[in-house]
C-alpha cells in the first residue's frame, strides 16, 4: 500500500513534474546494493497545476464514492486544479470550487499520459485536461476510492495528526502512548493515532528507535518516546527524499526500498550488529525487527 512517502511523491509530481534525481551518495548510509534502478520519471511526474478539466470519465463505479456519477460528470467539469497537497494518505487536488480527494489504498496510482496514447489497464477514472493530457486514476485491485467534495473536513476528522506537524512533539507522543494499552506496531499502524505510517516505515522506524514491535505502548520512556519521534520523521523524510518505496507492481518510482534495514529482510543480517532480521506477523501484518538491536522488555 503507498504510504505517506509515495503519496507526498505523487502529489509532489502533479505540482512540480519531474522528482530531483537522489544520489546514493546523498543518503547519510548505504545499507545494500540496490534491489532495482532508481526510476527518475515515474507516470505521474507530469504537471497538473494550472490546468481546467474538459472531460472525464468513470469507468469503475465503485470508484467514485461520492457524488454519483451523474452529478460528478457536472460539477468536475470545467474546475481547474489550483494546487495538490496531501492529508495522511490521502491525495488532495484543490480545484477552482471543490476538492477531490484520492485514496490509493492497496494498489492505486495516478498516471498521466497524451489523449493520444490508449487507456492502461486498470484505469478506473480518467479526467481529461484542457493541455491534451489525461490523469488516470489506475488501481488493479479496485480497493481505491475517490471524493469530489467541497469541504472534506468530515472524511479527515477521524485522523491522527501528521508527523510532520507542530502537534507531533516527543511529549505529545509520550502522552498519547501512555493513554493507550497496544502494543506499538499495530498502534503506530492506526490512522486515528497518527495519519500516514504504513508497514514499511513502521518497521524501518521501531529498527532505528531501537523498540521492539509487541512493546507495550504504556511501557515506552520519555526518552524513548522522543527516539521515536525522532526516527519516524527521520524515515519519512528519507523515504520522500528517494521518491517513495518501490515495491512489486504496488508503486513505479521510488528508491528507498534500496535502503531497507529490516523491511523484507527476513533473515539476512542486521545491517547494525549482523543478528537475523526476524520476520512474524503481528496484527495480520508481516513484521521484519532485529531481535538484538530490538529487544522486547
Amino acid at each position: 500500500m503507498p504510504e505517506l512517502p509515495e503519496v507526498e511523491t505523487i502529489a509532489r509530481n502533479l505540482r512540480h513534474g519531474h522528482p530531483r534525481e537522489t544520489s546514493p551518495a546523498e543518503h547519510s548510509y548505504r545499507v545494500r546494493e540496490p534491489r532495482a534502478e532508481y526510476v527518475t520519471a515515474p507516470p505521474s511526474a507530469i504537471p497538473v497545476v494550472g490546468k481546467t478539466i474538459t472531460g472525464a470519465q468513470v469507468f469503475w463505479p465503485r470508484t467514485l464514492a461520492e457524488p454519483d456519477e451523474n452529478s460528478f460528470y457536472h460539477q468536475i467539469i470545467g474546475q481547474q486544479i489550483e494546487e495538490v497537497g496531501r492529508r495522511a494518505k490521502y491525495l488532495i487536488l484543490h480545484l477552482s470550487e471543490q476538492k477531490l480527494i484520492i485514496h490509493l489504498r492497496m494498489s492505486g496510482d495516478i498516471i498521466i499520459t497524451p489523449l493520444t496514447e490508449p487507456l492502461a489497464p486498470h484505469d478506473r477514472l480518467t479526467l481529461t485536461l484542457d493541455d491534451q493530457y489525461r490523469l488516470a486514476f489506475n488501481d488493479t485491485r479496485k480497493f481505491g476510492r475517490v471524493w469530489l467534495m467541497d469541504d472534506p473536513t468530515p472524511l479527515f476528522a477521524g485522523l491522527g495528526p501528521e508527523p510532520f506537524s507542530d502537534e507531533f512533539t516527543p511529549e505529545w507522543l509520550h502522552a498519547a502512548l501512555q493513554k493507550k494499552n497496544r502494543q506499538l506496531k499495530p498502534l503506530l499502524l492506526d490512522q486515528t493515532f497518527l495519519a500516514g505510517l504504513g508497514n514499511i516505515y513502521t518497521d524501518e522506524s521501531l529498527h532505528r528507535a531501537g523498540l521492539h514491535p509487541l512493546t507495550p505502548s504504556a511501557l515506552v520512556s520519555e526518552t524513548q518516546a522522543a527516539r521515536l519521534r525522532d526516527t519516524i520523521r527521520e524515515v519519512l523524510s528519507d523515504g520522500i527524499r528517494h521518491n517513495g518505496s518501490s515495491i512489486d507492481w504496488v508503486y513505479r518510482g521510488g528508491g528507498f526500498q534500496n535502503y531497507f534495514r529490516v523491511y523484507g529482510r527476513g533473515d539476512e543480517p542486521c545491517l547494525t550488529c549482523g543478528t537475523p532480521i526476524t520476520r512474524m506477523v503481528v496484527g495480520q501484518r508481516g513484521t521484519h525487527f532485529c531481535p538484538q538491536c530490538q529487544p522486547l522488555g
